[in-house]
């Protein structure tokens, strides 16, 4: 694939020189100085990159396989889809279904659909290629919006599953969840309130909830995969599997609740919902009051990712709940929900603004900078995934994944090697990118995030608040266990190399420098605002020069050295063992060459003894012979020899009989048959008449001798009788 897109580095070094960013770059009027959303206008599809132009309410899409090659004609190409019906309202995200057929147009006071044109021609084009395509709009709950003027959207997300008509959720600031379909824009086919009272509904005059101003409202929500909805979570009874899609729905408080959707049941209450989910460890602050999103990765058990405004992520395995007194003792109902418990694997601290120190001895300074963060996927990695926030970007890979994994399929008891396992696995973080480098400076906010995995592998791409496109390679430290292939078959008998066996050891030297040299933190790409003519002031610039080499020196040269030692120290202790196990060898060939000499001394005294032993054996017959025929009384196999030899006699003088007897027998006939040779008659011809009555005749008498022989026979029988 590099031989037909050109290098990585080329690609990449074109992208940001394309003629659609360029012309967005020209026209960008001056950034705001704080969003108050973080925006995501940027998705790919199928090699394509997308990017949404707000003036023009249109999409540009950037064929990607175009970039890098020879060919400079795809530095300019781009196409344009125009919406027939533009959203009024302000476009904050871009969301492409699951289908990729249509894309969600997402705004805080609105949202619409965009439908994908079709493709074809060479290259898979929009429309064969055509520079301006018309795209239709579906707008969703539009009359809903005009009509609520103090609702607010706050999260939407597409329905996962890619069977069924495409439907869109939404999340409004009244605590409601609803579910609309794209034939049904304006009404809702279900709903889900997450207020009870009325109360909660009233504002007060600044347009809030009184739940909203205590954190108790809904600002985020995430869709599991695919499972089976447990018994006591069904209202009605029945033998049948219910399959449906778990959705966590994560409070300003910190707090989750569950609930199980599936679009295909309309029987059973699939929508109540249960919790607040019990965490555990429990924590005093509930762990943070500034949650703002949720993330649920692809994998069985759940495991979910909840991010908060101060950047603490905290990484939580959704395990069944246990009744235990206390849950007993309150659920007097018979049908009291055992609900799920988070169990918080992890926590991690986001670095969103660089920590830098006042002087060489002193701490770093603690910051109080706080942003919202959005949690992406990664398209390819299921173990990965990434965050975006007003002051940059980060990358987390979850290397404990497959051997917890492992640990809850076996049948293990011990549940202590779980601890084990969450003290030496850690989360892998990388901080790509750093939009607000110092305190003075306002942060550049990211205008769109993809990461672009199926070209020249893992690619991160940022579209900044001026158009500027920054394209980073992700480190290949996470990777997704790949699929065996159909033709391997699992042969017991095949040997393994002791070396890879050492190799794949958990304690093996290459995982051992590997954890030397993993970094606690990095130096992201450095990007400052826009005001790019002022100067900052020359105390901060030093801070950010001490805390880069502290950085260079902690992370990198320290831990360089340390490895370096460590291998140095390997590779002597691996001479010396090589040096022993030389000697060795050299001793083991010396005795191989004796034990050779040895065999074959061996081989000829074997050879002389055996020879000795055939004349001895001869001497010993002889002797035993001459023994017996000098003893007065035959022996009993003597005896059994004569009877042997008599019986032979006998036999031999029945056979002489019996050849005589047939030696005259053959002497008579063969006289028989030299009387019965005379000279031949001539014939005699009959004529037809003739031999008439000779049958005639011949039948009469052979009746006749017939009946004399049935006559004397019975004669017989009765004389006999």
């Amino acid at each position: 694939m590099a031989a037909e897109w050109g290098p990585a580095e080329q690609w990449r070094a074109a992208l940001p020189q394309h003629a659609a960013l360029c012309r967005l770059r020209d026209r960008s009027p001056a950034p705001a100085a704080r969003p108050p959303l973080i925006r995501n206008l940027l998705f790919g599809l199928d090699g394509d990159l997308c990017l949404w132009d707000g003036e023009r309410s249109a999409l540009l899409a950037i064929g990607l396989r175009r970039l890098g090659g020879p060919d400079a004609a795809g530095l300019s190409r781009y196409q344009t889809l125009i919406c027939i019906n533009p959203p009024l309202f302000e476009v904050y995200q871009t969301l492409l279904s699951p289908t990729q057929h249509y894309v969600a147009l997402i705004g805080t006071k609105g949202l619409m659909v965009l439908q994908l044109p079709k493709r074809w021609g060479k290259n898979s084009e929009f429309e064969g290629g055509k520079s301006t395509v018309n795209c239709s709009t579906i707008p969703i709950a539009e009359r809903f919006f005009m009509t609520s003027t103090s609702l607010t959207l706050k999260h939407a997300a597409w329905y996962p599953c890619e069977t069924l008509e495409p439907h869109i959720v939404l999340l409004t600031s009244d605590n409601t969840i609803r579910f609309y379909s794209l034939k049904e824009p304006q009404t809702p086919i279900k709903v889900i309130a997450l207020s009870d009272t009325e109360e909660e509904t009233l504002t007060i005059k600044k347009g809030r909830a009184y739940t909203a101003s205590l954190g108790e409202t809904a600002v985020a929500f995430d869709f599991g995969p695919l499972v089976p909805v447990p018994r006591h979570a069904l209202e009605q009874r029945g033998s049948e599997e219910v399959l449906a899609y778990p959705l966590y729905i994560l409070y300003e408080n910190g707090e989750t609740f569950l609930t199980y959707v599936s679009l295909l049941q309309s029987t059973g209450n699939l929508g109540r919902l249960l919790g607040p989910l019990p965490m555990h460890p429990a924590a005093e602050d509930n762990y943070g009051y500034d949650a703002c999103a949720i993330l649920c990765l692809p994998c069985v058990p759940n495991i979910l990712v909840i991010a908060t405004e101060s950047g603490m992520l905290y990484h939580c395995v959704v395990l069944d709940g246990e009744e235990d007194d206390e849950q007993s003792e309150k659920s007097w109902e018979p049908q009291a929900d055992l609900i799920p418990s988070l169990y918080v694997f992890e926590c991690v601290e986001l670095e969103l603004a660089l920590k830098l120190a006042s002087g060489d001895e002193e701490e770093p300074l603690e910051s109080d900078f706080s942003c919202p963060i959005k949690l992406h996927r990664d398209p390819k990695c299921p173990s990965r995934y990434h965050c975006t926030h007003e002051a940059g970007v980060h990358s987390v890979g979850l290397t404990w994944i497959n051997k917890l994994h492992k640990f809850l399929g076996s049948d293990e008891e011990d549940k202590d090697s779980l601890q084990e396992l969450g003290a030496e696995q850690k989360c892998f973080v990388e901080h790509i990118l750093c939009t607000k480098p110092l305190p003075c400076r306002q942060p550049a906010p990211i205008r769109g995030f993809w990461i672009v995995s199926d070209i020249l592998g893992p690619t991160m791409i940022c579209i900044t608040n001026t158009y500027e496109c920054i394209t980073r390679p992700l480190l290949s430290t996470v990777h997704p266990a790949s699929p065996p292939l159909l033709c391997t078959r699992e042969d017991k008998d095949i040997a393994v190399s002791p070396l890879r066996i050492l190799a794949e050891s958990q304690h093996s030297f290459e995982k051992h420098i590997r954890s030397i040299l993993q970094r606690g933190s990095a130096n992201p790409l450095l990007l400052k605002s826009a005001d790019k003519d002022a100067a900052p002031p020359p105390e901060e610039c030093l801070q950010l020069l001490s805390r880069a080499t502290q950085v260079f020196r902690e992370e990198y040269i320290l831990k360089q050295d340390l490895a370096k030692e460590e291998i140095q120290q390997r590779v002597k202790l691996l001479w010396g063992q090589k040096k022993k196990q030389l000697e060795d060898l050299n001793y083991c060939r010396e005795e191989r060459k004796s034990l050779r000499e040895m065999a074959e001394r061996l081989a000829d005294k074997y050879e002389e003894a055996k020879e000795k032993q055939e004349d001895i054996m001869n001497r010993m017959k002889k002797v035993l012979r001459s023994f017996h025929s000098q003893l007065p009384v035959l022996s009993d196999s003597e005896k059994d020899m004569r009877k042997e030899l008599q019986a032979i006699h006998d036999q031999l003088q029945h056979l002489s009989n019996a050849i005589r007897q047939v030696k005259m027998k053959k002497e008579y006939q063969q006289k028989k048959m030299e009387r019965g040779t005379s000279p031949k008659k001539p014939s005699i011809s009959l004529s037809a008449y003739q031999s008439k009555c000779i049958q005639t005749v011949l039948k009469e008498e052979g009746e006749h001798i017939r009946e004399m022989v049935k006559q004397i026979n019975d004669i017989r029988s009765h004389v006999n009788f």
